[in-house]
């Protein structure tokens, strides 16, 4: 089970989700709510709502002995539906550069981003949602915008054309 980073979807993980098709596995991969092909719904995009979607769906493909790997928020999903709904379908959990379960900093999170961080993403949301993600994604996303690196268009119009 493949849980994806922000702002990505599923279709991020193809390459693997073919890799261990081809090794016998059966593979999934969710949109979260909100992402790829999820419903848009405007509410509930907090961790507790991303594991119990989790868990609903785990339950609902009745998955057992599954292998969660999480990236980003998907980590932080993984790690969350663990700690809130057990691990008895779960048999391994792979959490790749995984967030925290808070960002922001705070007096018990000295270490966190400033709220400051999070509100300027809401505010270049809202100004122009497919000038953020195209900018996002042509630059420091995937590295592109580090000196040598090729950047990929097909990649970049990936990104804005799913979010």
């Amino acid at each position: 089970m493949f849980s994806h980073g922000w702002p990505l979807s599923s279709d991020d993980w193809d390459n693997q989700m073919l890799f261990f098709l081809k090794q016998g596995y059966r593979v999934i991969a969710h949109d979260r709510r909100g992402h790829g092909r999820s419903s848009q719904t405007a509410d509930g995009h907090d961790m507790d709502h991303y594991a119990d979607d989790l868990a609903a769906l785990t339950a609902h493909l009745d998955l057992k002995n599954a292998i969660h790997v999480g990236h980003s928020t998907g980590g932080g999903e993984v790690a969350h539906y663990l700690a809130r709904h057990g691990e008895s379908r779960v048999s391994k959990a792979a959490l790749i550069s995984a967030v925290p379960p808070l960002m922001v900093k705070t007096e018990a999170n000295p270490l966190g981003l400033p709220k400051s961080v999070f509100d300027d993403l809401q505010a270049q949301l809202a100004a122009n949602r497919s000038e953020f993600y195209r900018n996002l994604a042509s630059g420091p996303f995937y590295g592109f915008n580090r000196p040598g690196v090729k950047s990929s268009e097909a990649v970049i119009q990936n990104c804005g054309a799913r979010a």
